[in-house]
């Protein structure tokens, strides 16, 4: 079924169906049964979804009000970070008379079932990590008033944006191991097609192009355990000098790059120093405790809720970062004597 240019209408809908606009409304306002078919209720769905239609929200709101309903879309649920981020959203949410709906999309199995079966007829916005940007597209969730999390301020889809001040913590490790002395660095850099991963990328090499004498080795791999261990391993094991520090784009990435440099023979800090980014309780369990980045989860997701409910009163919300802070532990010291 093609989709027009124009922004489609109930009518379309109707049309697109086979039904009266009236059984539209009762079936996207769930209020259909005993009044229309299930089978009509799939179809008005169906088309709804296809062409992309959703109420107009103001509209909806001085009829019925809104559902003070927001959609949370994010990765798959791999750590603590983004219950914490959810744990945000829902306190300024539940201050405001709104509840929020958590929707992971699983690693390798793409994303969850739509939960509403159309999304637009029963939420008023959605906040996103733009890491989970395929789930969002799959629920046409960015028809939708939208602010989204971690993703590029100049490229957005969302009405709003709302980061972390991600530069400025791969800022402070790069200064803090330079300080130290290092100057041969492994990044272990995830593997996910993400501005905020993009952007740490490009921050450590602009950071170490600009001193004399630093080199710079990548390597590449999803978040996980076994994958980072791998890749550690195989770096730490190339020809040449060998890097006396490795800048991780994540705790999870950190504990993968231990186990290869103790496989090596390799001792945390004297021969090699480690770094991450998240500073998640994995930080403080291994064992020297991780170098990180402290990243305020819960402040994140209020900040977002916070701009999604100026985005549905009309409001701008202000564009500032959240600040992000080095917390030095003993996985980093002095490159030893070469």
């Amino acid at each position: 079924m093609a989709r027009s240019s124009t922004r489609p209408t109930s009518r379309d809908v109707a049309r697109a169906a086979g039904v009266s606009q009236a059984a539209v409304s009762l079936v996207l306002g769930d209020k259909w049964r005993g009044r229309v078919s299930e089978a009509t209720a799939g179809r008005v769905r169906d088309a709804a979804r296809e062409l992309g239609y959703r109420p107009n929200l103001a509209a909806r709101n001085l009829r019925l009000g809104r559902t003070r309903t927001v959609l949370l879309v994010v990765p798959a649920l791999t750590t603590e970070f983004f219950a914490g981020v959810y744990t945000g959203a829902a306190r300024v949410a539940a201050d405001h008379g709104f509840g929020v709906v958590l929707y992971p999309s699983p690693e390798g199995i793409g994303p969850a079932r739509d939960p509403f079966g159309s999304a637009q007829a029963a939420l008023d916005g959605v906040i996103a990590s733009s890491m989970a940007a395929d789930a969002l597209t799959a629920i046409r969730g960015d028809q939708l008033p939208l602010v989204m999390l971690d993703s590029d301020p100049a490229g957005s889809h969302g009405a709003a944006t709302v980061n972390l001040d991600i530069k400025d913590g791969v800022r402070q490790v790069a200064d803090h191991l330079l300080g130290l002395g290092h100057r041969r660095f492994l990044h272990l850099a995830a593997d996910i097609p993400s501005w905020t991963f993009e952007a740490r990328a490009e921050e450590v090499a602009a950071r170490l192009a600009a001193v004399p004498g630093a080199d710079l080795r990548t390597a590449r791999t999803p978040i996980s355990f076994e994958d980072a261990l791998a890749a550690a391993h195989t770096a730490l094991s190339a020809p040449g000098p060998r890097p006396t520090a490795v800048v991780c784009d994540d705790d999870k990435l950190a504990a993968g790059a231990y186990k290869a440099a103790r496989r090596l023979g390799l001792r945390i800090p004297d021969d090699i120093s480690v770094t991450g980014l998240d500073d998640l309780a994995l930080a403080r369990a291994l064992d020297p405790e991780l170098t990180t980045v402290r990243l305020d989860a819960e402040r994140f997701g209020e900040q977002g809720m916070k701009a999604l409910l100026a985005v549905l009163d009309g409001r701008t919300p202000p564009v500032e970062d959240i600040p992000v802070h080095l917390v030095v532990r003993g996985s980093t010291a002095p490159p030893s004597p070469a």
